[in-house]
């Protein structure tokens, strides 16, 4: 390891008047979010990955708990993870970098299965997509016999192949729903499936896996909230235990949270999901008071600007998905695609 950072750090030009110049109107689009003081030791590398993109003929795909200085500064397109594979999908660039989780550069992979997708840390992992394996779908089947599996996409590849459907958490109830059973199994979010289930008549049977930031959140965060904020709007993602959603104002996937902010502009608001959606979505709606949950997923912040010009440089840590597994998951994601 101590070979790698003497190489990233080395291949790093000084914060120079140029680059000071150059990155200038990437530092004004954050500089309510980031401190100046800070900016100095984001621009160089900022500036540099900026630059080998165009070299490489790369495009770098950030999801929305990305921090600011990656997600606002050098990402080409943000978004949610099936908002990001689509994207991969779709330009035409040869290298993807995804900064997000290992899940979704699989699922960029399997969507694009023609480009090479890189990850700059391949550590980058998620409690809820390690909750459940392809063969604990394997045994699923085999314990219902003809209930459709219904699959959220924050999961493996494998996981993916075994099931009938993908969805997400926007549009989880359309997708229950268009299968025309009284019955289904929505995995592995246990949290999310409860809250779909609150929204149909069909019945969810469901898998105990859990996001390790949202499970966290608790209505007594919320009462503190409250408390400390008077009149703040509080908005929360379905991966919430279900106390949490009950306590809210709204509960929406992360671009529906978006879009809440976007069309009602509530005064002040709090998001109850990964800390550093806030500070982003903040930036597109100064007018809006943003109070910030503390709720920090510590796989998204292994993706850092040093490892993201590290991937670049050297075109490592690729992402592999075997070509079985690609079509079987490949099928579940369009099918989805096809409803939606």
């Amino acid at each position: 390891m101590a070979t790698t950072a003497q190489t990233t750090a080395s291949a790093v030009p000084a914060y120079t008047p140029a680059i000071a110049e150059a990155t200038r109107p990437l530092f004004e689009k954050v500089s309510d979010i980031i401190p100046e003081i800070e900016w100095p030791s984001f621009a160089p590398y900022v500036h540099e990955i900026n630059r080998l993109k165009k070299e490489r003929n790369a495009v770098i795909l950030a999801h929305n708990y990305q921090t600011p200085e990656i997600f606002h500064t050098i990402a080409d397109f943000t978004g949610d993870s099936l908002q990001l594979a689509r994207e991969a999908a779709e330009c035409d660039a040869d290298v993807i970098v995804q900064c997000g989780v290992h899940f979704m550069a699989e699922t960029s992979k399997v969507l694009a299965p023609e480009k090479k997708v890189l990850i700059p840390d391949m550590e980058a992992g998620c409690s809820l997509a390690a909750s459940i394996t392809g063969a604990d779908v394997r045994l699923l089947k085999e314990k219902y016999p003809g209930v459709p599996i219904v699959t959220y996409v924050n999961t493996s590849a494998d996981v993916k192949a075994e099931s009938d459907i993908c969805c997400t958490s926007s549009n989880a109830v359309q997708i229950v729903e268009s299968l025309g059973t009284d019955r289904v199994l929505m995995i592995p979010d246990e949290y999310l499936a409860q809250y779909v289930a609150t929204q149909t008549e069909v019945e969810i049977l469901t898998w105990k896996g859990h996001c390790e930031v949202h499970e966290r959140f608790s209505p007594a965060d919320i009462e503190t909230y409250r408390k400390s904020h008077p009149g703040v709007v509080v908005l929360a993602h379905p991966e919430c235990p279900p106390d949490v959603i009950a306590a809210a104002d709204f509960t929406g996937s992360t671009s529906g949270l978006i879009n809440y902010v976007d069309q009602k502009r509530p005064k002040r608001v709090v998001m109850i999901t990964e800390c550093s959606m806030s500070d982003n979505v903040a930036v597109e709606f100064p007018d809006v008071d943003f109070v910030r949950p503390c709720n920090l997923c510590p796989h998204m912040k292994r993706i850092t600007l040093p490892k993201i010009l590290d991937t670049l440089q050297h075109m490592r840590h690729e992402v592999h998905v075997d070509q079985a597994v690609a079509k079987g998951a490949r099928a579940s994601v369009e099918a989805m695609l096809a409803i939606i």
